[in-house]
C-alpha cells in the first residue's frame, strides 16, 4: 500500500472517474440520516447484546477488523465479538458452520446479523453504506483478488451493511474461489445498475433474506 493507504493493485480503472453510486449526495445523506435513526432504535439491544457478550467470555464487547473501502481505502469495521479469539491478519480463516471459535450468545448474534449493527457508526462517518458490496478482510482481498480478475471493481463503491449479493443467496462463507466469484459478479451488477430504487428494493429484501437465509454462521 502506498502512503495514502490504498492498495497499490488496483484495477486500472479505478484510477478514473468514480461512478454515480460512489458520489451521488442523495445516497450519502439517506446513509446519514437513516444510519443516525437506527442507532437510537438499537441502542438498548446493543447495550443488551454488548452486557451477554462480556458476560459469557472474557475481552472487549467490540471487535474490530481492517477492511477495504471505497477506492480500496482501508478502514476499521465494527462488529459485536462473536468469538472466542480476535483475528485480522494474513492467515485469516472464515467461520464455518459448528465452528467452535464462537461463542454461545455469538452463535445467536451472528445467525440474526445483530452483531453487524455497530457498522452503523462505519455508515454514519462514512467508511460504508447502508446498501453497497460487503467489504472482506485485508488477508481475502488479497487471496481472491489474485484469483478472480475483476475482483476489485467492487471498489468503485462504499461497502454496505447489505448489498444485492446478500439478498440473492450468496451470504456467508466463501469456501471456493467459484462462490466468491458469483458474489464479486454481483457486486458489480449492483455498481452498474445502481439506483436509490435499487437500494430501497434490496433494503426491503434484506429483511425476508435474514430470517429465511441458513447460510449465516
Amino acid at each position: 500500500m502506498d502512503g495514502g493507504g490504498y492498495i497499490e493493485f488496483l484495477s486500472p480503472e479505478l484510477h478514473g472517474p468514480l461512478p454515480r453510486v460512489a458520489v451521488d449526495p442523495c445516497k450519502r445523506a439517506l446513509d446519514v440520516v437513516a444510519s443516525a435513526l437506527l442507532l437510537l432504535l438499537f441502542a438498548p439491544l446493543l447495550l443488551l447484546a454488548a452486557s451477554l457478550i462480556k458476560l459469557e467470555s472474557p475481552g472487549p464487547a467490540l471487535f474490530r477488523q481492517t477492511r477495504g473501502g471505497l477506492g480500496g481505502a482501508r478502514f476499521q469495521i465494527l462488529k459485536l465479538r462473536t468469538m472466542h479469539c480476535r483475528e485480522d491478519g494474513p492467515e485469516l480463516t472464515q467461520a464455518r458452520r459448528g465452528d467452535n471459535r464462537i461463542t454461545r450468545i455469538g452463535r445467536l448474534l451472528r445467525a440474526s446479523s445483530i452483531d453487524e449493527l455497530p457498522q452503523l457508526l462505519n455508515v454514519l462517518r462514512g467508511d460504508m453504506s447502508l446498501v453497497g458490496p460487503r467489504p472482506h478482510a485485508a488477508a481475502h482481498d488479497e487471496y481472491y483478488g489474485a484469483r478472480i480478475p475483476d475482483y476489485y471493481a467492487r471498489y468503485q463503491a462504499r461497502p454496505g451493511l447489505t448489498g444485492w449479493a446478500q439478498v440473492k443467496g450468496l451470504r456467508g462463507g466463501t469456501e471456493t474461489v467459484e462462490a466468491m466469484r458469483r458474489r464479486v459478479e454481483a457486486d458489480i451488477d449492483y455498481i452498474r445498475t445502481w439506483s436509490i430504487l435499487k437500494d430501497a428494493q434490496i433494503v426491503l429484501l434484506t429483511i425476508p433474506s435474514l430470517l429465511i437465509a441458513d447460510n449465516a454462521y
